[in-house]
């Protein structure tokens, strides 16, 4: 839940949050960008139409303020969009096509808003007090690249934390626990900020994203959703296990590309400690090893297409995952974030095979 998907030629998203108008820019002539033709001459990205005599703008005109309106909109919609992560839903208890009626959905929905609520308060709260570090680390965050004001950032936080609630109570523990873990994460006060310690970090991510979202979602969906008495099955343990070495991945190597901004502000992380190259190695080998578990897993199924597609599915990764790493230039900062930002595409894949786990 805490660490970002960086960017890799898509929108940074929020890693770990104006008191200008939410739809336009705080002044559009700011952010105009000069562009030259061939001939050298000067063109405004954003352009100030002039009027006719009779005061009255041509079509060209009015063309030229649409895109411009459009193009405010669009960043500050990206904007709002990388101050939010939103969780996947695990459809670990659905076992036949039957289950996936508008009551499931519904029952779906009532877990994913107050989730995605909390999600947009921890990640939110965490660019709040990482405004500074994120300007040298992530300068295209919201906060860091003033898309959005400290004030904006702080009354999305307020309001999303104030929204979330949940009539069912294990759901509500869920959140409560993401919320005290979320802020202890990221608050500066004595005997939080825990993402200064490698080892809390990592602790409080592996815990929310791969333990608190896998049982709470499941339960949730087991028992009040689709009414079924609760019992732990095969798949659920495989996603839990597994999970929980992806998010020690994602954990460890978030801080890949932040060793300069963590170094100055004193984040112990262990890219710092350790080294990017061996902490990069590490978490390569800890995903081999998840997809070589899940494969053994597969193919201990009974039930032939369940084996085929968890045993295929996973060699494909692992594959993937490979041949990725020998493009990586780990003295390139988007070399590695774009990495980064695959392994989180590995990450959402594998909620495709889960469920055949069986």
């Amino acid at each position: 839940m805490y660490p970002s998907l960086p960017s890799s030629g898509y929108i940074t998203t929020f890693q770990s949050p104006a008191t200008h108008s939410f739809l336009l820019p705080n002044k559009i002539s700011r952010n105009s960008e000069y562009l030259k033709n061939r001939n050298n001459k000067s063109l405004k990205k954003y352009c100030v139409p002039d009027t006719s005599q009779d005061g009255y703008a041509s079509k060209s005109e009015d063309d030229n303020n649409l895109t411009s309106f459009r193009d405010a909109l669009q960043k500050n919609l990206i904007a709002l969009y990388r101050f939010s992560r939103i969780i996947s839903v695990s459809l670990l208890p659905v076992q036949t096509i039957a289950d996936l009626t508008p009551t499931f959905f519904m029952g779906t929905l009532e877990a994913l808003v107050p989730s995605v609520l909390m999600n947009i308060y921890v990640v939110g709260l965490n660019q709040l007090y990482d405004v500074e570090i994120d300007k040298v680390n992530k300068p295209d965050l919201p906060l860091a690249s003033g898309d959005f004001s400290m004030e904006t950032g702080a009354t999305i936080v307020s309001i999303s934390l104030l929204m979330v609630s949940s009539n069912h109570h294990h759901f509500f523990l869920a959140l409560f626990i993401s919320f005290l873990l979320g802020s202890v994460y990221s608050i500066e006060l004595p005997f939080l900020r825990w993402k200064r310690h490698a080892f809390l970090a990592a602790s409080c991510i592996l815990t929310v994203r791969a333990v608190v979202v896998q049982l709470a979602f499941f339960i949730h969906i087991q028992k009040y959703v689709l009414g079924r008495p609760l019992v732990i099955t095969r798949s659920l343990m495989f996603a839990t296990a597994f999970m929980c070495f992806f998010s020690a991945v994602i954990a460890v190597f978030k801080d890949i590309p932040d060793v300069d901004g963590d170094r100055h502000f004193g984040i112990q992380s262990f890219s710092v400690s350790q080294g990017q190259e061996r902490v990069f190695w590490l978490c390569v080998y800890m995903l081999l090893f998840a997809y070589g578990a899940a494969v053994i897993v597969g193919a201990s199924s009974c039930f032939m297409p369940s084996k085929l597609v968890t045993v295929l599915g996973h060699c494909t990764l692992a594959s993937f995952l490979w041949l990725k790493t020998q493009s990586v230039d780990l003295s390139c900062k988007a070399s590695i974030t774009s990495f980064y930002m695959f392994i989180w595409k590995l990450f959402y894949a594998e909620y495709l095979l889960i469920p055949f786990v069986c």
